[in-house]
């Protein structure tokens, strides 16, 4: 197998995760003569904007694999991710067959699919524009989340109060804990917890899922990612906070408004050529598992 020896790979270890140190080391060890490391990165704070890097290997799970996509602000590296947490619907090569894959990735011989960010902003009452231009120049708040960006209540855990719109709509009122709006990829993470639907990675959409709504006949709906969304804070508690992939946030004040818009950039991610969609989540959401019976006489 012919190898890419120039190939320049920076790696990224959340080694907090017992199985991660000499996975790590067994993969610098395997990369001797085949890739050069330009660099590792096990505390998370390496400005991986700046990185002189073809591919970023990313040994952790799918936390570790969002925080890396976050701190690529926009770059266009394609990340490979090798799942040592739970389900892994992102980093989706395991352990155990991350080396031969490896060698295939170095060999040009795995497919590389992009997935959709947001980008959420924070404005107050004094911007009354949406245009993107005025919001960065008034924002108080701003990241990109590849899953999700999620306002929940928090405490004094009272119901909160905001009002939400899209595409210049006026927006509708809406009481309960808080709101996901996900895309396709987090659409399998928090957004499928409270409820929301499964949306394929390739479809170009957001869901808007209420958490716990005062009002029963408040589903969740799917809009075009061309869609700009705005959540109001009209009530909230002292404690409520806008989340970015559970990761970036900051808290919120009446008369806020979050801005939730289709990131300019892509996050590439090398595919998993031996998992199937759809049997990938059956397996890992247990889908149509029979029941156990008790055969004991």
């Amino acid at each position: 197998m012919q190898f890419a020896i120039d190939m320049k790979l920076f790696i990224v270890a959340n080694t907090e995760k017992p199985r991660v140190r000499p996975a790590l080391e067994g993969v610098v060890r395997d990369l001797k003569g085949k890739a050069e490391i330009v660099g590792v990165d096990t505390d998370h704070t390496s400005d991986l904007s700046k990185v002189n890097a073809d591919a970023i290997l990313v040994l952790g799970g799918d936390g570790t694999l969002l925080s890396t996509a976050r701190r690529l602000h926009g770059r266009a590296i394609p990340l490979m991710g090798v799942n040592f947490g739970r389900l892994g619907f992102l980093a989706s090569f395991t352990p155990e067959e991350f080396p031969r894959h490896l060698e295939l990735f170095l060999a040009g011989k795995l497919p590389i699919g992009r997935r959709k960010m947001l980008e959420a902003s924070v404005i107050g009452e004094d911007c009354s524009s949406l245009e993107v231009a005025e919001i960065a120049k008034k924002r108080k708040f701003f990241a990109t989340a590849l899953n999700d960006a999620v306002i929940t209540g928090g405490p004094p855990f009272h119901m909160i109060e905001l009002e939400l719109g899209a595409d210049g709509e006026e927006g509708i009122k809406y009481f309960g804990d808080g709101v996901i709006v996900s895309t396709p990829s987090g659409s399998t993470a928090y957004n499928v917890s409270a409820g929301g639907p499964i949306i394929s990675p390739d479809v170009e959409a957001f869901c808007i899922t209420p958490i716990c709504p005062h009002s029963l006949s408040f589903r969740p709906v799917v809009v075009s990612s061309n869609s700009t969304v705005v959540v109001g804070a009209s009530r909230v508690n002292e404690g409520t906070t806008l989340f970015c992939d559970g990761q970036a946030s900051t808290r919120l004040s009446a008369g806020d408004r979050v801005i939730i818009r289709k990131s300019a950039s892509d996050v590439l991610l090398v595919e998993n050529p031996d998992t199937q969609q759809w049997r990938g989540l059956a397996e890992k959401l247990g889908w149509a598992s029979s029941p156990k019976y008790n055969t004991k006489e």
